[in-house]
Order: structure tokens, then C-alpha cells, then sequence
């Protein structure tokens, strides 16, 4: 389940572009956005909570204050990162309420099947998946998000330390310790 980034040299000016109209009330700019930005948010968020039903609620409240919040956008800023916290934010309130209720499972999120493979192919793929899905469940949260914000949005340390609240040298560590553990923990897999 990866999604490429939406934002390219030049489109981030777009993006910016966009903001402005809806800060000023535009429906149908801020409409655009949500296209855009629709599938990598819910790309993220599944990657943080590893669960697709959970992942498509927080997208949607991602929006909401998305557009609440809009006037708080500072227009010199980068789109991608401001609208990854929110996202990032609202995964980590949702992982501390499944901490306070046991009974909510975060093996519950399935990968899907691969298609078109034969039977031992696609179950070794799937095992593997879910090994690594597993690891990176494991992970602390600080690392998991910094790590998954990295290795499958594509975003700059920067980025990230924008979106997470933290400097590039933390995000640079947390990516680091991931690495080591998820090396650890997939040994049997490398």
C-alpha cells in the first residue's frame, strides 16, 4: 500500500496557492487539497495505526481541521509537513486511547493479498509483510512515525522535525534507532 507523494518541484507553490484561497473561503481550493492529499494522508495514518477503518476516520478528521485551522497556515510555510502534524497528532491520540482499552487489537489492519503470484509466492510475501508490519508496530511511536514519514512518504528529516515538533538531529536519531531495531527484529528475514 504505498502512494507517491503528490508534492514535486513546483506543486508545493500550488499547494501554498490553494491554502491562501481557502483561507479566504474558498470551498472549491480547499476541495483540490483534499483531492490531492487525500490518499497520502490515509497512506500515513494506516501506516501509524495499522488499521484501514481507523486510518479513513482520522483522514477525514485531518481535514476538518485542516479547514478549522486554516486561518493558523502561515503562508510561507510548507503545505505537506503542517498537514502531516495534524495527521501525525491525531494517530498519536488514537494509539493513547487504544492504550487505555486492551481489547482494541493493532494486528487488526490487513495489508491485503497479493494478486496474480503463485500460492507460496504470495504467502511468503504476505508472512513478510506482516513481519515487518509487525516490527514496525513495535516500534516506539516517536520512531515509528519519523520512520514511516521517511521511508514511505519520502519526506525530508526537516520535514518531518516540522511535522513532528522535534529538531532534524531527534528525527535523525529516531530514524536511526528504527533502523536497529527493525534490523533486529527482521533478522530472520535479511
Amino acid at each position: 500500500m504505498s502512494f507517491p507523494a503528490p508534492t514535486t518541484t513546483g506543486e508545493t507553490g500550488e499547494d501554498r496557492d490553494l491554502m491562501r484561497r481557502a483561507q479566504a473561503g474558498d470551498e472549491a481550493a480547499f476541495g483540490a487539497l483534499m483531492h490531492r492529499w487525500e490518499r497520502p494522508v490515509k497512506a500515513l495514518l494506516a501506516r501509524l495505526v495499522f488499521n484501514t477503518r481507523d486510518a479513513d476516520e482520522l483522514a477525514q478528521e485531518t481535514f476538518v481541521r485542516v479547514w478549522q485551522h486554516r486561518a493558523k497556515f502561515r503562508p510561507e510555510a510548507e503545505f505537506r509537513p503542517w498537514l502531516f502534524s495534524i495527521a501525525v497528532n491525531l494517530a498519536r491520540n488514537r494509539l493513547r486511547w487504544w492504550r487505555s482499552r486492551p481489547e482494541v487489537s493493532l494486528a487488526e489492519w490487513d495489508g491485503g493479498s497479493a494478486r496474480g503470484e503463485d500460492g507460496s509466492v504470495a504467502a511468503e510475501r504476505n508472512e513478510r509483510a506482516q513481519a515487518v508490519q509487525a516490527a514496525i508496530a513495535r516500534l516506539p511511536a516517536e520512531q515509528r512515525e519519523a520512520l514511516v514519514m521517511f521511508a514511505y512518504e519520502q519526506m525530508s528529516q526537516a520535514d518531518i522535525a516540522t511535522a513532528v515538533g522535534a529538531t532534524t538531529k531527534a528525527v535523525e536519531n529516531r530514524i536511526a534507532r528504527a533502523r536497529v531495531h527493525l534490523r533486529s527484529a527482521l533478522a530472520g528475514w535479511l
